[in-house]
């Protein structure tokens, strides 16, 4: 067994409503790999993974990865029948809240953020999430931590999309200088942040930590609005942290956003606050 036997896929989080398609999934496979006269050893031993994860694929608790899938269609001649899951599967690996949130940042036209205590984490590079996610307690299992960074990374499609959506960011200047990570994670952040400031759509503000103080104190802001006039956001410090789409607890949140945008510094100023951020490290 190579390195990789634990990258066969992730396990299905009870309840979650992609568990019937895994299910499907790994039935299709067992079915494929019976048809094609292949035992579950002789199979772990050709695709390089665990007997173990194979048997757990096939009885879909375990969420094949797509290059699984793709590898698995040639060993067993399936005929392109499991490659046609590989989208799914590509998307039924992440969490399940993280999915929806990845539905609704697709489909905005707009997304107003601001962050208080870490770079937020559509403009985050895999070492800073890496970094970030390695100090929750109790900490992340290392099949758990590396899915929670894939799913954020796979976020990131938002920057390709075509139209783009208008992206506003407001961070506070101690996520630019806190070195989560250490300082060559915290450089290589910086530099990826100033290459999206270079986008149309992208605008990066920076909150001065001189300000005596401004809406966003409570905590992260977020609104993110849809073509069809529809809206949602949530704050840290209102309606509970949960998310709204009632139109008077939106205008709340538009209301905070504008302050603490009007407030931060200016897209040119906060470019190059970025720099001299850089320049220091």
């Amino acid at each position: 067994m190579n390195e990789g036997v634990d990258e066969a896929g992730w396990d299905v989080e009870p309840g979650d409503e992609i568990e019937p398609m895994v299910q499907a999934v790994g039935r299709l496979h067992k079915v494929c790999r019976e048809a094609a006269g292949v035992s579950v050893v002789d199979l772990a031993e050709v695709m390089g993974y665990g007997e173990d994860l194979i048997r757990k694929i096939e009885r879909g608790q375990r969420i094949p990865r797509p290059e699984f899938l793709d590898k698995a269609d040639t060993v067993l001649k399936a005929q392109g029948h499991l490659r046609a899951f590989m989208e799914d599967m590509r998307k039924a690996r992440y969490p399940k809240k993280v999915r929806k949130l990845a539905e609704m940042e697709g489909r905005a036209v707009e997304l107003l953020l601001y962050s208080n205590h870490n770079i937020h984490g559509l403009l985050q590079t895999p070492e800073y999430t890496r970094a970030l996610l390695k100090v929750r307690r109790p900490a992340y299992a290392q099949d758990e931590l590396e899915q929670m960074v894939a799913a954020r990374v796979a976020r990131h499609s938002i920057f390709e999309r075509s139209p783009a959506p208008d992206l506003s960011f407001v961070q506070e200047q101690v996520t630019l200088e806190r070195p989560i990570g250490g300082k060559m994670v915290l450089r290589r952040q910086l530099e990826h942040l100033l290459e999206l400031c270079k986008l149309p759509n992208v605008e990066v503000q920076v909150m001065p930590t001189r300000h005596e103080g401004h809406p966003g104190m409570s905590g992260l802001v977020e609104l993110l609005k849809f073509e069809d006039g529809t809206a949602v956001g949530r704050s840290e410090g209102a309606f509970n942290g949960r998310p709204v789409s009632d139109l008077r607890q939106l205008r709340i949140l538009e209301l905070r956003y504008g302050i603490i945008r009007a407030e931060a510094l200016s897209p040119r100023e906060s470019h190059a606050f970025i720099e001299q951020a850089l320049g220091r490290l």
